[in-house]
C-alpha cells in the first residue's frame, strides 16, 4: 500500500514552531506582522483571506487586513503598497490574486520590497532563489520541499520532473528542488514524448493545472507523487471519469454538487510508493508557509 502524505498533520506541526518562534520573539519584543491586501468582492478569495487572518491570530502575529474597493487604480494600489513598505510593524505584505482587470498586477507585485515579499514572487527573490542564497520561496513550492524532507523521502540524488512552469510552482518547485540536490527535469504543454519523461521520475510534481492529466501509464511504479492541482468536477460526465463507483467521492458529489481532484488521476496513486491526497494534501501546506515567511521576513529584517 502506498503512503499517503497527510498535509494537515505537517502543516499542523509547521505552524506549532512558528507559534514556538513567534513566543521567542515577542519574549524580544518583536511581533511579527502581516499585511492582507483584498480589492473587491471575490468569495472564494475573501474566504482564503480570512483564513490567512485567522492563521495569524492564532499563531500569535499581527494582521492587518486592508480591502480596497474593487474600483481601486493601479496609482492608488501603488500608494498603499508603499505606505505598507515603509511600516515597521509589517514584515510580511500578501496582495491577493487575482486583482480587477484595471489593476496592472506585476506593476504591484514588482513594487513590495522584497524583505516583505512573503508569497516570494518578486524577481529579486527569484534571483535569490535560483542562486541559491537565502530568499523568501512562494509557498506552495516550499511545502512541497517540507512534505518531502518531513516524511523521509529521499531528495539528494533522486530524478524529479515538474510537470507545469509556472512563475508561482513549477520553477521555483524546480529551483528548490536542485538545491535540495535532486536531478531536475521541467515539462509543460509543450513538451514532446512527455510520458517517456514522467516515467523517469523519483518524485513526481504535477502543477499543470488540467484535471487528472497524470495518468497511470505515465507513472513509474514506486514513484514519489506530489499533487499541487486542485480542479473542481461539477458534472456527473466529469465525476464518473475519475471517481465511478467511490461511495466516500460519491456522496460529497450528491450533498455539494462537486468535488475535487488533482492533477493526477486518482489511479496512477496506486503506483506510487507514497503520495498527496487531494484534498488533503500539498494545498494546506500554504497558509503554514505563509505563516513561516512572515516570521523568516521579521527576523531577516532584524538581522536575527
Amino acid at each position: 500500500m502506498p503512503k499517503i502524505l497527510d498535509g494537515a498533520a505537517i502543516a499542523a506541526a509547521i505552524k506549532l514552531e512558528v507559534a514556538e518562534e513567534v513566543r521567542a520573539l515577542a519574549a524580544q519584543g518583536i511581533r511579527p506582522g502581516l499585511a492582507a491586501v483584498l480589492v473587491g468582492n471575490v468569495a472564494a478569495s475573501e474566504i482564503y483571506v480570512r483564513s490567512k487572518v485567522q492563521a495569524c491570530a492564532e499563531l500569535g502575529l499581527l494582521s492587518d487586513l486592508i480591502t480596497p474597493p474593487d474600483t481601486v487604480t493601479t496609482e492608488e494600489m501603488l500608494s498603499l503598497v508603499a505606505a505598507l513598505n515603509a511600516r515597521d510593524d509589517i514584515d510580511g505584505i500578501l496582495i491577493q490574486l487575482p486583482l480587477p482587470s484595471q489593476v496592472d498586477a506585476k506593476l504591484l507585485l514588482d513594487a513590495i520590497a522584497p524583505e516583505k515579499d512573503v508569497d516570494g514572487f518578486h524577481p529579486i527573490n527569484a534571483g535569490r532563489l535560483q542562486a541559491g542564497r537565502p530568499a523568501l520561496a512562494p509557498c506552495t513550492p516550499a511545502g512541497v520541499i517540507e512534505i518531502l524532507k518531513r516524511s523521509d523521502i529521499p531528495i539528494a540524488g533522486q530524478h524529479a520532473v515538474v510537470v507545469g512552469r509556472s512563475d508561482i510552482v513549477g520553477k521555483p518547485a524546480a529551483m528548490l528542488l536542485l538545491n535540495q540536490n535532486a536531478t531536475v527535469t521541467i515539462c509543460h504543454s509543450k513538451t514532446r514524448n512527455l510520458a517517456e519523461l514522467t516515467r523517469q521520475a523519483d518524485i513526481l510534481v504535477a502543477a499543470i493545472g488540467r484535471p487528472g492529466f497524470i495518468t497511470p501509464e505515465m507513472v513509474k511504479p514506486g514513484a514519489t507523487l506530489i499533487d499541487v492541482g486542485i480542479n473542481r468536477l461539477n458534472t456527473r460526465e466529469e465525476f464518473d471519469r475519475f471517481f465511478h463507483g467511490n461511495a466516500k467521492r460519491e456522496a460529497a458529489f450528491a450533498k455539494r454538487g462537486s468535488v475535487i481532484v488533482g492533477d493526477i488521476h486518482p489511479q496512477a496513486f496506486e503506483l506510487a510508493s507514497a503520495y498527496t491526497p487531494v484534498p488533503g494534501g500539498v494545498g494546506l501546506l500554504t497558509i503554514a508557509m505563509l505563516m513561516a515567511n512572515t516570521v523568516r521576513a521579521a527576523k531577516l529584517r532584524r538581522g536575527l
